[in-house]
């Protein structure tokens, strides 16, 4: 007989604190996570602009003017590297949230119109299937019409009064 600890291990759990379980609502974030968040989007937008661009760009020819830089260069950009990843995949997560947002309020609004097309679509339907059977009744019924001289029509065959 094994007895189970009624407590699981999750080394991470303070890693994973934004994450939450789909039948607990999210806490507020606090003021650190929301610095954090800011931080690297700002830090994606700017890694992501034609400036940075540039500015890297020059950097990597520095060793043209001076060979003995080479090596101090390389350090540098290797720290901006193990910087500059770690900042681009969280910035990009935290535009990914609120894009999954956007998203999930976009579907919530579809599903309202759809749901209101639905329900013209069904009034639509009634409304015309009752101009349907009437052309349908007065296409079988025989229509035999008499005239006189185009000014009396007569029909023979009138159609019974419909019941209330």
């Amino acid at each position: 007989m094994s007895l189970k600890s009624p407590h699981v291990w999750k080394p991470l759990n303070w890693f994973y604190r934004d994450r939450h379980r789909a039948d607990q609502p999210p806490s507020a974030p606090r003021w650190i996570d929301t610095f954090n968040d800011r931080l690297a989007v700002k830090m994606t937008v700017m890694f992501g602009s034609i400036w940075c661009v540039y500015m890297f760009t020059v950097f990597s020819l520095l060793p043209l003017v001076n060979a003995s830089w080479q090596g101090p260069l390389l350090y540098i950009s290797n720290c901006i590297q193990l910087v500059a990843l770690p900042a681009l995949m969280v910035g990009n997560a935290v535009i990914a949230r609120g894009t999954d947002q956007r998203a999930i309020e976009d579907h919530t609004a579809l599903m309202e119109i759809l749901n209101d097309v639905r329900e013209e679509l069904a009034q639509v339907r009634a409304f015309t299937a009752g101009i349907a059977q009437a052309q349908k009744e007065n296409t079988e019924r025989p229509a035999d019409l008499i005239s006189f001289a185009n000014e009396a029509v007569i029909t023979v065959n009138e159609a019974t009064a419909s019941k209330s």
